[in-house]
């Protein structure tokens, strides 16, 4: 990696500027965004027309966490949620969506949460 002056941090709030230059949601498609900390992954299904979230899923709630232990910050964690946002978008009657990795690398977890969303249904 070359040495700049910028935080890990700074680099990718850099990257989410960019994707959310071209990326935006409305009502029939809404924006996918997904959040990826240590321990957890959340997604959110935001209208930004509107401006309010119409779903959300993470692997904060009891149902979602899965392994030993209730682990929840795995790819097949990610996957659940995945899947989870997808029924609940289904419900609503959305299908189609946009995906915002949120500065994130498309691969781990990140790509699970995508899988799962296409696994239950959802198209992007």
């Amino acid at each position: 990696m070359k040495a700049t002056s910028s935080s890990r941090y700074e680099r990718r709030k850099r990257r989410q500027f960019r994707i959310r230059k071209r990326v935006s949601g409305s009502t029939q498609r809404p924006r996918l965004s997904v959040f990826r900390s240590a321990r957890h992954i959340y997604v959110h299904a935001v209208d930004d027309l509107a401006g309010r979230t119409l779903a959300a899923a993470s692997t904060g709630e009891k149902d979602l966490r899965t392994g030993i232990g209730g682990a929840t910050g795995n790819k097949a964690a990610a996957t659940a949620v995945g899947k989870a946002i997808a029924e609940r978008l289904k419900q609503q009657g959305i299908e189609v969506v946009v995906f915002d990795r949120g500065g994130n690398r498309y691969t781990g977890r990140v790509r699970a949460l995508a899988d799962g969303a296409r696994e239950g249904g959802l198209k992007f």
